[in-house]
């Protein structure tokens, strides 16, 4: 009991003063269970609670006052670093505006992405971001990470987005691009093992979606490269990227090109074909009233300029039309002619020259077709039907290629010679 009045201080001490005999022990275990109930909470020195107050404790806000609004931050998994655009920031709106100029496009060298697909495309190919607009920090999350640390990166609001978009559904990411150069990219390792030794030629093709379209079929159907000569389109115009739907950073697309220069372009042993709507054959059976045979489209000019003189109704002057037709004659190749599905591919290598819908074939194509040993693709239409579109048309043409190529592989991988159909 002595032993349990030195380890009972203050309180206890008093209590077990008051009780005597047994009820002073019952009194000392039942105040030692309430100690094991509820620990003493032990406090340092006040020397040490002042010197450690300052650094292990947060100093009190105002009362009431809530936690502050936590400072924005990069993407903690990436590690980016981004501005965010203030109220009244013009950049987004002034970059679109301009970059969807062409002259501006040729004289900087700066392109417009829209949409994740396509920029990742392009991040993956190898083109360079210079500025990327983006309206929540989940669309970078989904671009590679080193490809946009030299970028400068801008949040903005999702309707800054959609007031200067030219999609329906806005995805909330538009990126200003450095215009890549086909030497420098680096294609997708799957377009590289399914490429073939056939070529694409665009000649004066200036509707954007028929070339976007031209391009992604290019792409679908393994050609090596496409060529456009002066007097297509951009093909970096924002319509002829979306149409394309990333074919532009599949294959090589290399625009601009004189007609001097397409054969340094093209592998040696080459033989270039020129695609036509109309097979001179049946020609005269498929005369309009109007004289005027079914070549408009993606063909060059009538062969049959005979047969249109002597019509009276032709609202031309004969005379001059006489002197045309001479002139036409001196320098308008005369081309074979075959069906697009006998076998044109034997040649080393091949490729399709395809015109635009108001003005057909330029003679140079004609020319380089001439020189190479080409000729003149015919799809055939029912008669009174009008002519497939240059779309259509190409898409027809590369994937027969396409068909006719990887016969001529297995037949040769086999010892088999390839035999000419038709």
């Amino acid at each position: 009991m002595a032993a349990l009045r030195r380890l009972t201080p203050g309180p206890a001490a008093a209590l077990l003063r008051a009780q005597p005999g047994g009820a002073a022990a019952a009194a000392a275990r039942r105040w030692v269970r309430a100690l094991r109930r509820s620990p003493v909470r032990v406090l340092p020195p006040r020397k040490e609670q002042r010197a450690a107050g300052p650094a292990g404790r947060e100093p009190a806000g105002p009362k009431g006052a809530g936690p502050g609004p936590a400072p924005e931050k990069s993407p903690a998994a990436q590690g980016l670093r981004y501005e965010k655009a203030e109220p009244g920031d013009r950049r987004l709106g002034k970059v679109v505006t301009i970059a969807k100029s062409k002259k501006f496009r040729d004289q900087h060298g700066k392109i417009l992405l829209e949409g994740r697909r396509l920029i990742k495309d392009a991040l993956d190919a190898g083109a360079l971001p210079q500025t990327l607009f983006f309206s929540t920090v989940g669309h970078l999350k989904e671009l590679p990470e080193e490809k946009l640390k030299k970028a400068t990166l801008v949040k903005v609001k999702f309707e800054d987005i959609k007031n200067w978009s030219d999609l329906i559904t806005p995805q909330g990411l538009i990126g200003i691009f450095s215009r890549p150069d086909h030497a420098k990219m680096t294609y997708p390792a799957v377009q590289l093992q399914n490429s073939l030794p056939l070529s694409l030629i665009c000649d004066n093709l200036r509707d954007p979606g028929n070339l976007g379209t031209i391009l992604r079929s290019a792409a679908g159907a393994g050609c090596s490269k496409v060529l456009l000569t002066k007097g297509c389109v951009d093909p970096w115009e924002p319509k002829v990227l979306r149409a394309g739907m990333g074919a532009h950073f599949r294959l090589p697309i290399i625009a601009n090109l004189e007609w001097e220069s397409i054969s340094n372009y093209l592998p040696t042993d080459t033989q270039v074909y020129v695609a036509d709507s109309h097979d001179p054959r049946t020609q005269d059976k498929i005369e309009d009233v109007s004289g005027k045979a079914r070549s408009y489209g993606w063909v060059s000019r009538p062969h049959n300029l005979k047969a249109q003189i002597g019509r009276e109704d032709l609202a031309f002057d004969l005379e001059s039309e006489e002197e045309e037709q001479r002139t036409d004659e001196a320098w308008i190749p005369e081309l074979d002619t075959q069906c697009y599905h006998e076998n044109w591919t034997l040649a080393p290598a091949a490729a399709v020259v395809i015109g635009g819908e108001t003005h057909g074939l330029s003679t140079e194509a004609l020319q380089l077709a001439e020189s190479t040993g080409g000729k003149r693709l015919i799809i055939p239409v029912v008669p009174g039907v009008d002519s497939l579109n240059s779309a259509m048309a190409a898409s027809i043409l590369l994937f027969e290629g396409k068909r006719q190529l990887q016969l001529r592989g297995k037949q040769e991988s086999k010892g088999q010679k390839f035999p000419a159909l038709g």
